[in-house]
């Protein structure tokens, strides 16, 4: 729900913005935000990926503190947006579920943590 609701806003944002003359229009800072990523969960299951090689889903889970449900539900949104990839295998006869961060999600981190540097150094320097 809270997807929806962030994705009419920016719609609406946007929509409001185009309205405007050229000259006026920028890009609002929460607007340009990459709001797959900007998820609590979202990013922390990236940044733990990106500093690894891979993760198992109990290493993620372990990790980060979180239920399976929860887990589950935000590596599929990462997963369905090309930032993570997931590998199913079994070791002996348990299920084993690997995901490593594919080259979008690292180009999609880099950039979100940018974007974040330069929110951050225009707040200091106003």
């Amino acid at each position: 729900m809270a997807d929806k609701s962030n994705a009419l806003r920016a719609a609406t944002e946007e929509k409001s913005r185009k309205n405007l003359p050229s000259s006026q229009r920028s890009e609002s800072p929460a607007v340009s935000l990459d709001r797959l990523i900007h998820e609590r969960t979202r990013l922390a299951i990236v940044s733990a990926l990106a500093v690894n090689d891979s993760l198992t889903f109990n290493e993620l889970k372990q990790l980060l503190h979180v239920t399976d449900g929860n887990l589950s539900v935000h590596a599929r949104k990462l997963e369905d947006a090309s930032y993570i990839v997931c590998t199913k295998s079994f070791s002996g006869r348990l299920p084993r579920t690997e995901y490593r961060l594919s080259g979008s999600g690292r180009r999609a981190l880099e950039k979100y943590l940018d974007h974040m540097e330069a929110l951050i150094r225009a707040t200091r320097e106003s």
